[in-house]
């Protein structure tokens, strides 16, 4: 294996966000042991064979001194960068335009640390609708209602909207889905078929394990 990027405009990187507070969980979300190992890692073994880098985004050094622990590097196919978040504690906004500071490439698929269901198939299906008209690509459940019922947290985005997050957060308006209405996205419809409703299950309390 090696840790080398390709170096190439195809580029797949992946932003995994971490640094949220867990304040429902009680715990710290990505290093939960789920069926044996770290929920992490669920995520970051499906996403083997299907990215060139991953950015796992966290909130201080205390945690990603952790996950340095909990993740053997060795057992992925690709480079993993861990970064701070540089705006705390105002939610994913930040964190995405951290990630997207750090990627590679031009567009990263962005995804939560508690949603271990994502399949490969998923991966394949986001990655294969990029196309560079849009600055993103968002999936969705009902067709009468797109941006309400979007899934911005399993979503790809193209690196040159950071100057647009900047504004939001300079202006305190941190929901995603405002990013969303700004920006040239496309929407992919959660049919069931090629994308499936499971894959966006998140474990937001101890119930929900």
């Amino acid at each position: 294996m090696s840790n080398e990027i390709k170096k190439s405009e195809n580029i797949k990187s992946c932003i995994i966000l971490c640094g949220g507070q867990s304040r429902r969980m009680g715990q710290d979300k990505g290093s939960m042991i789920i069926q044996n190992k770290p929920m992490i890692n669920h995520i970051l073994s499906t996403l083997n064979n299907e990215i060139n880098e991953a950015i796992i985004v966290l909130n201080n050094q205390e945690r990603i001194d952790k996950y340095a622990e909990i993740i053997n590097i060795d057992e992925y196919t690709y480079p993993i960068k861990f970064v701070e978040d540089k705006i705390k504690n105002k939610g994913p906004l930040p964190g995405i335009m951290t990630g997207l500071e750090n990627i590679t490439g031009q567009y990263s698929l962005v995804l939560p640390c508690d949603s271990p269901y994502v399949t490969k198939n998923y991966i394949n299906a986001i990655f294969n609708e990029i196309n560079e008209k849009y600055q993103a690509i968002v999936p969705y459940h009902d067709s009468e209602n797109k941006l309400k019922t979007s899934e911005p947290l399993h979503s790809i985005y193209n690196k040159e909207v950071i100057p647009e997050i900047e504004n939001l957060i300079n202006k305190d308006s941190l929901h995603i889905k405002g990013l969303i209405e700004k920006i040239e996205t496309k929407f992919v419809l959660i049919d069931n078929k090629k994308i499936l409703k499971k894959e966006f299950r998140n474990l937001n309390r101890p119930s929900d394990i």
